[in-house]
């Protein structure tokens, strides 16, 4: 069973950083883009930043200068570097992989748990 497994979250002053790791276990053939949502209290979640296969970026205007998405496919990992945080950052952030579980067939997008990020003084 494919699972993505999140880490790193906590609590952090603003200005600081963090890096939010995602693993990847289980069988699978291949991973292809992975994706950074969050989700703060009240809102809808929103895409953070996207990483293709061929490791070309994308970034929420509001994060942009500030995090950095990245991966390790030796590693089947995935990580989100956080720096300059500010208290509007503060949400549950969660990993997003599209998976494919055998070749020839289409990947199927897995999440991982979320994790707490916050924000605070």
């Amino acid at each position: 069973q494919v699972q993505l497994v999140e880490s790193g979250g906590g609590l952090v002053q603003p200005g600081g950083s963090l890096r939010l790791s995602c693993a990847a276990s289980g069988r699978f053939f291949s991973i292809t883009a992975r994706n950074w949502y969050r989700q703060a209290p009240g809102k809808q979640r929103e895409l953070v930043a996207a990483i293709t296969n061929g490791g070309s970026t994308d970034y929420a205007d509001s994060v942009k200068g500030r995090f950095t998405i990245s991966r390790d496919n030796a590693k089947n990992t995935g990580y989100l570097q956080m720096n300059s945080l500010k208290p509007e950052d503060t949400a549950v952030y969660y990993c997003n992989a599209y998976i494919r579980t055998n070749w020839g067939l289409t990947p199927r997008d897995y999440w991982g748990q979320g994790t707490q990020v916050t924000v605070s003084s």
